[in-house]
């Protein structure tokens, strides 16, 4: 499903709206984030963050599928995101300068999605079908995690945990992992 600009601003805004933010007030600036944000939802099925590199594989673009897991810490220290889409109130009224903000998703992650990107797609296998052995490890690697949050006890399926809980704001640290076990047939 294909959706137009109008709709990804109307999400967008909702979610600023939530959760105390504004977009920014920069007209050129927020048109040119919402056509990203639709590119990349037209393109990968989910509408990631449109000033990072997405691999096109879900589970290694979760993070930063908007709004990002960085989008939260971002606003609290700098007044705004790293796109610089959300702003607190003091930018979104000219009070502050919009700054630069530092990328905070690690560098492993951000190597990983530029390798996933660059990388060609193998041939589609039939379902089910057991991953071969050369694929075994690889596939081991990348399996998610179970993560739980020890505040409000939201529980969440990734391979490392949100920087904020998007239920109750706890920070990263306040997750634990829950270990689970994958047994591959062959």
């Amino acid at each position: 499903m294909t959706h137009t600009i109008e709709q990804t601003r109307k999400r967008a805004e909702a979610d600023a709206k939530t959760f105390g933010y504004f977009l920014v007030n920069d007209a050129e600036l927020l048109q040119g984030l919402m056509e990203g944000l639709k590119i990349n939802e037209d393109r990968y099925g989910y509408p990631s963050c449109p000033c990072r590199l997405a691999s096109g594989e879900f589970s290694f673009d979760r993070d930063i599928i908007c709004p990002c897991d960085y989008r939260d810490p971002d606003v609290a220290e700098y007044g705004t995101c790293y796109c610089r889409l959300y702003v607190n109130k003091d930018i979104y009224e000219g009070k502050k300068e919009l700054p630069s903000v530092p990328e905070r998703r690690p560098i492993a992650k951000q190597a990983r999605a530029f390798q996933a990107a660059s990388t060609p797609k193998p041939a589609q296998k039939k379902e089910n079908e057991p991953p071969a052995a050369e694929e075994r490890e690889e596939l081991v690697e990348l399996i998610p995690k179970l993560w739980y949050c020890k505040q409000c006890g939201y529980v969440v399926f990734r391979e490392d945990p949100p920087y904020v809980c998007p239920i109750c704001k706890a920070k990263k640290e306040m997750f634990t992992e829950i270990k689970t076990k994958v047994k591959f047939f062959s």
